[in-house]
């Protein structure tokens, strides 16, 4: 194999000194230049990425689900663009987020699973990573975080204020961002203790509030370029949503389906553990039409402000359809044609649906093709305020599929899931349709499979023995791409 890569940790005061001098630079060549495209304007677009929580392929009534419909990001697509093959970080949550926020895939993200810390929270991004928010904060952005972070305990290297957010509420935590009635929430570095959910009570749902401070965000910061994250914990377990939401789908979607979960005198009780839930359906789509009202409120005050025009706009998901807490992925067909669901590098547990609108820049109510994935957003998000980015990447830029110009493509796309049962896998897209997997179990690689997603969108027919030459391909990239993780070393030739 060839020597791994070596990302070497410098400080981040000497990569600032660096990027600063470096704009310093860009602003000088650029002064006597015409107005050329997004990053030369005189106002730098605003923008906001909404990260859905294990929203499946089929989830969106515009991506094929039938038995809810999402109006407020149909109208989003509408009015934008709609990618369909767009590929989350990762299989699971912190991986996927560590490959959004540092551009590099999970071969060479540093956070390559849900390595917990006790007693809240999970391993830290490290401080000399340079993270979206951080290229767009020295970019003159203001920058805030608003749902669930996941990259790093309160107080620690990774914590969001110290990762380049200015402003942060919701959980830190992945494990406590499995309940909607928490018992704390983060605003900064304060914790936040929520009086109406003290013991059994369940009188602040937590999406309401995030919602209510990304709103406040966007108002506060109207007048110059802002950059809002907003990494939503819906639809992951526990499925739970207000009364009112829980109504408009009671006893229209049975067979209903029961969980039996984690009440209270259960140890996890409001700490992880998911509650119980009767009504499973109606709660899960109760719940993805509050999300999809709350985009529909985000882009209804971008209107307001009267900034539209300068607003890029983006909704997705970090992952495909999870399976815990009473979910019923079948029932709701929420990975549309693909196999498999979340913790898997099947189609189903990474393709997930993407939308971009941004009026005046990308045409209404297109699709496309092109073959993208989360470590594209970094250099996407560069390109857009004419960063220059400092550590290495494996993201292309996909503004000009935006823009509806030429479009540099990826030779392929790696992905690696470190798991600690028989999920652990390699996965390879070549050529935009040739998909090679590789697993272990009982400590032994199993055989490359390999799909030809053309003709087999469901991964349903293992084309490995008639195409060695390909398989032979696949793990020269395998080969290539893995590079031992400063944070998990770990081996795929032994179970985890």
């Amino acid at each position: 194999m060839p020597l791994p890569m070596k990302y070497p940790r410098v400080p981040k005061s000497v990569i600032s000194a660096f990027i600063l001098a470096s704009l310093l630079i860009q602003v000088a060549c650029k002064s006597k230049a015409k107005d050329e495209g997004p990053a030369s304007q005189k106002r730098l677009p605003n923008i906001i990425y909404i990260l859905a929580d294990d929203l499946g392929y089929g989830d969106l009534s515009c991506y094929g689900q039938t038995k809810f419909s999402t109006p407020n990001i149909d109208a989003l697509a509408a009015n934008g663009i709609k990618f369909i093959q767009h590929y989350s970080g990762s299989t699971v949550c912190a991986p996927s987020r560590s490959a959004l926020m540092t551009g590099q895939h999970t071969g060479h993200t540093p956070i390559r699973g849900n390595k917990e810390v006790r007693p809240e929270g999970q391993h830290p991004i490290a401080d000399e990573v340079i993270t979206m928010a951080e290229v767009l904060q020295q970019q003159g952005y203001a920058t805030g975080a608003f749902g669930k972070w996941g990259l790093g305990y309160p107080g620690s290297e990774g914590d969001p204020v110290k990762q380049g957010f200015d402003r942060f509420y919701g959980f830190n935590c992945q494990r406590i961002g499995h309940n909607y009635y928490p018992y704390h929430l983060w605003s900064d570095d304060q914790k936040i203790m929520l009086k109406a959910n003290e013991g059994d009570k369940e009188g602040a749902y937590a999406p309401q509030l995030i919602h209510e401070q990304t709103l406040a965000f966007i108002e506060a910061n109207k007048d110059h370029p802002f950059f809002a994250y907003v990494p939503s914990i819906i639809p992951h377990a526990e499925l739970k949503v207000p009364e009112n939401y829980m109504a408009k789908y009671r006893g229209k979607l049975e067979p209903e389906k029961s969980h039996q979960g984690c009440d209270p005198g259960c140890t996890h009780y409001k700490i992880g553990g998911y509650g119980s839930q009767p009504e499973a359906h109606a709660a899960f789509a109760g719940m993805i039409h509050l999300l999809d009202e709350q985009v529909g409120e985000i882009v209804a005050k971008v209107k307001a402000l009267g900034i539209e025009d300068n607003t890029l706009i983006i909704f997705t998901s970090d992952n495909g359809p999870h399976l815990e807490g009473g979910a019923d992925p079948d029932y709701f067909d929420s990975n549309n044609i693909y196999r498999g669901y979340k913790r898997d590098l099947y189609e189903g547990g990474i393709r997930v649906p993407m939308i971009a609108s941004w009026p005046g820049q990308i045409t209404p109510g297109t699709t496309t093709d092109h073959a993208s994935a989360f470590w594209d957003v970094l250099p996407t998000m560069a390109e857009l305020s004419g960063a220059t980015l400092s550590q290495p990447i494996d993201g292309i830029s996909f503004v000009p599929t935006l823009l509806g110009k030429d479009q540099p493509k990826h030779d392929y796309l790696y992905w690696e899931f470190h798991a600690n049962n028989n999920k652990t896998a390699q996965a390879v897209l070549m050529d935009d349709h040739w998909k090679a997997i590789r697993k272990v179990k009982h400590k032994a690689f199993t055989p490359i499979e390999l799909y030809d997603l053309r003709s087999d969108p469901g991964e349903q027919q293992d084309l490995a023995s008639n195409h060695p030459e390909l398989v032979e391909k696949a793990m020269t990239i395998i080969e290539k791409e893995h590079v031992d993780s400063p944070v998990e070393r770990w081996r795929f030739d032994v179970a985890l």
